[in-house]
């Protein structure tokens, strides 16, 4: 039985595997420029960020129906319970999708009929959360939550992903503002590409409770003692950060670094059909790399936990927490 966890950075596009998008391809009449799943797989060397996601939204493209996208959500809380996962925080991207003509409510509905069955189907609890693209216009990001107020029932926050450099989270604080005044809870990429400024400006002026990667966060000693003092949570993924280069090999990163700082780190898998595992891989693989103890793989899985926004139901939280204490390593 594997570690018992949750995964709190995870986007769902990324978990489109070749095979679910040559089928989806196949239903909706979509041509991919690729001759089968094999080679479709070879495109996954990816040399920085940018190379990852021309492919990752050129595939998104397969994506059209309410069905596609609760097929696509399904197979990945399947996989994830199979993983240990008992809660999901999960980011969607709906400004890539409306761009094709595809509304947020199709999306939306089509994710939430996975969702909602999730604990009867997988036993795995579930948030959405809205993310803008950051290489998107700020007026874009505040239609994108104008267009989503039909269906703040069914979304928890808000994030913001895609390429880092070059749009500070400053770019942003407007429909920050407006989401935090709708009662929704903020997150950001931060710290990945970009630098520990970034963090720093996402805290400060987005008003973020938790940082999606942050790994940088160790350029700048002060930010760590801040991140420490005040507690806010990384959602690091490791082996994302080898695939997309942000760490040379995985030996080299900075994790274990960061849990002796006291930073409230959590292990999670980004886009893990394109990044070589799911998220008890990036456990394992965390483990075998660097060397950690059991005890700091429970501290993981613990802090994931407790950086989830599981706030409106705390004795659930406590119920996962203490599967965690309670687990025996194999």
């Amino acid at each position: 039985m594997p570690l018992p966890k949750a995964e709190l950075h995870l986007h769902i596009e990324g978990t489109l595997e070749p095979e679910l998008a040559f089928e989806l391809a196949a239903r909706n009449g979509v041509e991919l420029p690729y001759a089968d799943t094999d080679e479709l797989r070879k495109a996954y060397q990816f040399e920085d960020l940018q190379s990852f996601l021309n492919l990752y939204y050129e595939l998104m493209a397969v994506l059209r129906t309410e069905q596609d996208f609760a097929d696509l959500a399904d197979a990945y809380l399947a996989r994830a319970a199979a993983q240990g996962v008992r809660h999901a925080e999960i980011f969607f991207d709906p400004q890539a999708h409306i761009a094709r003509g595809v509304a947020m409510g199709t999306v939306v509905e089509g994710l939430w009929r996975a969702l909602g069955r999730s604990e009867e189907n997988h036993g795995v609890s579930t948030k959405l959360i809205m993310c803008f693209l950051r290489d998107e216009s700020a007026d874009s990001a505040l239609e994108t939550l104008e267009a989503a107020r039909p269906y703040l029932d069914r979304i928890t926050g808000v994030g913001l992903d895609s390429a880092e450099v070059g749009h500070p989270p400053v770019k942003f604080r407007e429909v920050y503002e407006a989401a935090a005044a709708l009662g929704l809870r903020r997150v950001a990429h931060a710290g990945e590409e970009g630098p520990p400024a970034y963090i720093t400006e996402a805290l400060d002026v987005l008003g973020v409770e938790r940082i999606d990667h942050g790994l940088r966060c160790m350029e700048d000693p002060e930010l760590v003692e801040r991140l420490v003092r005040e507690r806010i949570p990384l959602t690091l993924c490791p082996l994302s950060n080898v695939r997309l280069r942000a760490v040379d090999v995985l030996a080299d990163h900075p994790l274990p670094a960061m849990l002796d700082a006291g930073l409230l780190c959590t292990v999670n898998s980004d886009d893990p059909a394109y990044f070589g595992g799911y998220v008890a891989d990036n456990y394992h693989a965390v483990r075998d790399a660097l060397g950690l103890p059991r005890e700091q793989m429970r501290e993981l899985a613990r802090n994931s936990f407790l950086a989830s926004f599981l706030e409106d139901d705390e004795e659930r939280r406590a119920r996962y927490i203490a599967e965690v204490e309670a687990y025996e390593f194999g």
